[in-house]
């Protein structure tokens, strides 16, 4: 029985999933969910994930939610070395992966909802939420930009977990405008993982895709 993988093409979680699973050489069963059509509040979504959130993985009868957490578990499950080959490396994956969901991504996902999300609702941005939420990317940037500055990946100069998971902002920041393009040793990383794991360029693609042919769909121009 394959592994199945639920959400968006747009998904830069679903991305950061779909990615790392290609690079560790995992099989996985993708089923599209239509967030633009409110397929992940259905009551049949619902009782994978009662947070409405994507992805989502299935695995016989274990479900699991939280991409970071689903990349953690086939990481264990293939035993690939991207959660770390010591005990040193794998909890240093830990701290950027934590650090990660709590400084980094919430704060481009809440930029992808007041610039684009309410656009498709017809509604303006909060100018003030954009604001901070730029004020707070930067502040990470920095940091990340000085240790790339020394290092080729986030952890160790090869590609682990770290990786996937705080490059999940450049998925939209063509499109949200965050200030990622400001520091330079971040482009270059991210660069660097499009130039050399072939599904982080695939799925970029997919995303581009999907998101783009939404805008167009409904009008909005950015």
């Amino acid at each position: 029985m394959s592994i199945k993988i639920y959400g968006d093409p747009g998904s830069g979680s679903r991305r950061r999933v779909t990615s790392a699973a290609a690079a560790m050489g995992i099989d996985i069963e993708i089923v599209n969910v239509d967030l633009f059509k409110g397929e992940s509040h259905t009551p049949e979504f619902l009782e994978l994930n009662p947070h409405g959130l994507s992805p989502v993985m299935v695995d016989g009868d274990f479900v699991l939610y939280e991409a970071a957490a689903i990349n953690l578990y086939l990481a264990e499950k293939a035993g690939s070395d991207l959660a770390g080959k010591t005990t040193r490396e794998k909890y240093e994956i830990l701290q950027w992966m934590f650090w990660s969901g709590e400084q980094w991504r919430i704060f481009a996902t809440l930029t992808f909802d007041e610039v684009l999300g309410k656009r498709f609702m017809g509604r303006p941005a909060d100018e003030t939420i954009v604001r901070l939420a730029a004020d707070k990317i930067r502040a990470g940037a920095a940091v990340l930009d000085a240790h790339l500055a020394k290092h080729h990946y986030i952890v160790g100069d090869r590609l682990t977990l770290a990786d996937f998971d705080i490059a999940g902002p450049f998925s939209q920041n063509e499109r949200t405008k965050i200030p990622l393009n400001d520091f330079p040793n971040l482009v270059a990383w991210q660069q660097r993982l499009l130039d050399t794991v072939p599904a982080w360029a695939e799925t970029k693609r997919e995303v581009d895709e999907r998101i783009d042919g939404a805008l167009a769909g409904a009008g909005i121009k950015l």
